[in-house]
């Protein structure tokens, strides 16, 4: 796993590298919203006979940022990524977590305002677990965000964007373990 996030690391900055030479005729900062469904990948899988689990909730983020050019932007982001909950008779335990990120975003422009676009970057994660019956911890962690998606311009100043995006490994130790989170999103861009 470490040896992939070197890659999409170095992925990363070769993006930028040839992105930031390229004309610089669509700059500007731009801020957006996104409401979509999270998912934290192989949480539920082990649990035991008679323990119900749902790893599956509501996500939203809050993002602005800077486009250098048609192709380059930086994203700053802020990301509730929901809870997992998990009830074993009178027991009720919930795991929400957070992420803010710092992403490089590459974007190709299609034909009639479409445009493909990934992203690759890092995280960091606040992961509280809390109970009915007393029992709390929290983590904080760094780790990598990559994910695609299609933007289209509704204007010069407004566009829409479905996105998939992954947080590695969020959480930790303190709250029984990393898992990876998907989020499948969309969301609104503004341009200013």
């Amino acid at each position: 796993m470490k040896n992939s996030k070197a890659v999409f690391a170095l992925l990363g900055l070769a993006a930028v590298a040839f992105a930031l030479p390229a004309a610089a005729q669509e700059a500007g900062f731009y801020g957006g919203l996104s409401l979509g469904q999270t998912e934290a990948k192989d949480t539920c899988d082990n649990v035991a006979a008679g323990v119900s689990c749902d790893a599956k909730d509501t996500a939203w983020k809050v993002l602005g940022g800077y486009q250098f050019n048609r192709h380059f932007a930086l994203e700053v982001g802020y990301t509730d990524l929901g809870e997992v909950s998990a009830r074993a008779g009178a027991v009720n335990i919930g795991v929400e977590a957070s992420a803010l990120e710092l992403v490089g975003v590459g974007s190709w422009p299609l034909a009639q305002g479409f445009s493909v676009y990934g992203k690759v970057g890092l995280y960091r994660g606040e992961t509280d677990l809390s109970s009915n019956v007393g029992v709390s911890a929290n983590e904080s962690n760094t780790d990598l965000t990559f994910g695609f998606g299609l933007r289209y311009d509704l204007n010069r100043s407004v566009g829409v964007r479905a996105e998939w995006q992954r947080y590695g490994d969020v959480g930790g130790g303190d709250i029984g373990g990393e898992s990876d989170v998907d989020v499948i999103s969309l969301g609104v861009i503004f341009r200013f």
